[in-house]
């Protein structure tokens, strides 16, 4: 057993007070779900230090509906403490869910969440839930972050049980990477709960709340490093025994019986992979006091991220498939239906009545069945007949009757126009909520060939998958058409660009794409892809999806990379 501090670990708010009526929602937060009723208090560290005011501060009396910035609208508030509040909102320019937290200009802790928030965007890791605004306006300070609600939390994950090795591998491989990264860059968590990681449905794992979530609460280190890494070890802990590695319970999980300090949890739980065990215990113990086959502790989440990469990588399970079950051989018999049942006395096999005699089989019916078949011939031999008059006067006919040209491929529908449809409205199109620059989508259908909508640049390519799926933009036609054919002006040639078509239902992202219909996809190296489809599709809503992109050397936006621009877009009815 080992001597360790709870620096890192927020257990404060899992006291049992009675929680709040607005308490978050567990699944899609920014990590204050765990927060409860504070009212005369101050905020506490997890060493028993109080901080931040001597009373609970007012909160700004906001409501649902309410609109910041004439473009953030408040929906649900999901967590009230200490004077700040968080709420899921709308952004209505960009048609997408965001989280906002909202606290008084005159707070003591206004300055500093600005800064961290600022901060926490500079930053740009895709690892961590990004930070999209920060502002001070109208005597209110509010930070505007991404909003994943198909995400799911680590609370929710490790109350149906504890991970397998595998999930566990990669819970403290991508945390611990995310974490080095963020530190190199100055920036600490302080507050890295189960309730601050989401896990994608990609199995890709995502920290929210960097640097913020602690400056909302007055939440400071003295040595950051060493919080964060003993907090990512208590993660795992937890990942491998479903037990919280404190005597206090909290999250939803029971702590350690009392006294008698830390266990390595492989003592916990049978069947914990043995190098997890030792690497949660070298996270979580402080100043070398280890147990005698633990190596010495990590104390920096790049020392813990090392750690991980020298373990024996760990393979996800092996699939179980279950067998299909065996034949079951009937009891019926071949003949038997429709028998009756045997009686006492009774041979099954004895019939119980004379057969009647074959239909037909006299020489009145034979002769009948040679009538019958002569006047079949004749009828189909007459309507055949009838039918191929029918037929050569038809081709005869007026050769100014409209007929349908066998050529034309339209089995009679309606041929295409080939008018150039008039677009209303553009939005961009990201499922992933990884906008690329989406106040610049006006640009592919103004007209001007000089102008143009960019992606970012990608360090893998042509194909973007599986890292990004795509980019795109969805169009609003003045009313439903049926889309024939499209054009779209590219800035980059190359090796290569894939572009699709899809009809869409409207211009929000959250639609899936598995849920549109594809219209026709192109391939090309050049700088024009042309997309014709066979039959015409008839929509309001047509999205443009870019899937490959060719490298393309540096401008004056971006570094050489995978990318693309679209300069301009044209449809066809």
């Amino acid at each position: 057993m080992a001597e360790r501090s709870t620096a890192a670990v927020d257990v404060a708010d899992n006291s049992g007070d009675e929680p709040l009526a607005a308490k978050a929602d567990e699944a899609t937060t920014d990590g204050t779900a765990e927060a409860q009723d504070t009212t005369g208090t101050k905020p506490q560290n997890t060493d028993g230090e109080r901080i931040g005011s001597e009373a609970t501060l007012p909160i700004p009396d906001l409501h649902s509906g309410h609109k910041l910035a004439r473009r953030y609208r408040l929906e649900e508030c999901v967590t009230r403490l200490d004077g700040f509040s968080s709420w899921r909102a709308v952004d209505e320019k960009l048609r997408r869910a965001v989280g906002v937290h909202l606290l008084p200009a005159d707070h003591p802790r206004a300055r500093s969440v600005l800064a961290a928030a600022r901060s926490s965007a500079l930053l740009g890791d895709p690892r961590f839930v990004q930070v999209l605004d920060a502002v001070e306006e109208d005597d209110l300070v509010y930070v505007v972050h991404e909003w994943l609600p198909d995400a799911t939390e680590l609370t929710s994950l490790l109350a149906s049980g504890p991970m397998d090795a595998h999930d566990a591998y990669q819970l403290v491989s991508q945390v611990s990477q995310a974490m080095a990264a963020a530190h190199r860059e100055g920036l600490a968590h302080l507050r890295l709960t189960p309730g601050a990681v989401l896990r994608s449905s990609t199995g890709q794992y995502r920290i929210r709340g960097l640097a913020v979530n602690a400056a909302l609460r007055g939440i400071t280190a003295e040595g950051p490093q060493r919080a964060d890494t003993e907090a990512i070890g208590a993660l795992l802990y937890a990942a491998l025994t479903q037990r919280w590695p404190y005597e206090s319970d909290a999250y939803g999980l029971t702590g350690l019986p009392k006294g008698v300090g830390l266990i390595a949890p492989d003592q916990v739980r049978a069947g914990v992979h043995r190098g997890l065990a030792e690497l949660a215990m070298r996270a979580l113990a402080n100043d070398g006091a280890t147990a005698s086959r633990q190596e010495q502790p990590c104390t920096t989440p790049d020392e813990l991220a090392k750690a991980v990469a020298a373990m024996p990588r760990i393979r996800p399970p092996e699939p179980v498939f279950t067998a299909p079950p065996e034949y079951q051989r009937t009891t019926y018999q071949q003949g038997s239906y429709g028998r009756p049942s045997a009686r006492p006395g009774v041979s099954v096999t004895t019939p119980m009545m004379a057969a009647p005699p074959a239909p037909l089989q006299s020489r009145t019916g034979k002769a009948l069945k040679w009538a019958v078949s002569a006047l079949l011939i004749a009828a189909l031999g007459l309507g055949s007949w009838q039918l191929a008059e029918t037929l050569l006067n038809n081709e005869s006919s007026d050769p100014g009757s409209t007929q349908t040209d066998p050529k034309s491929g339209d089995d009679g529908k309606k041929k295409p126009t080939g008018q150039l449809l008039t677009v209303k409205d553009a939005v961009e199109y990201f499922p992933d909520g990884k906008a690329q620059h989406p106040n610049d989508v006006h640009l592919t259908y103004d007209g001007d060939s000089s102008t143009y909508w960019r992606s970012k640049s990608f360090i893998g390519g042509p194909k973007l998958a599986p890292f990004k799926q795509g980019v795109g933009i969805v169009y609003e036609l003045d009313s439903a058409q049926s889309i024939s054919s499209a054009s779209v002006s590219l800035q980059f040639g190359g090796d290569h660009t894939t572009a699709s078509l899809y009809a869409a239902d409207s211009l929000n992202s959250s639609t899936p794409l598995t849920s549109m219909k594809r219209i026709a996809t192109t391939e090309t190296t050049g700088t024009e892809a042309k997309l014709q489809t066979k039959n015409p599709v008839k929509t309001r809503f047509v999205l443009v999806w870019l899937t490959d992109m060719p490298k393309s050397p540096a401008d004056r936006y971006s570094g050489a990379g995978y990318k693309q621009s679209i300069t301009e877009v044209k449809f066809m009815g």
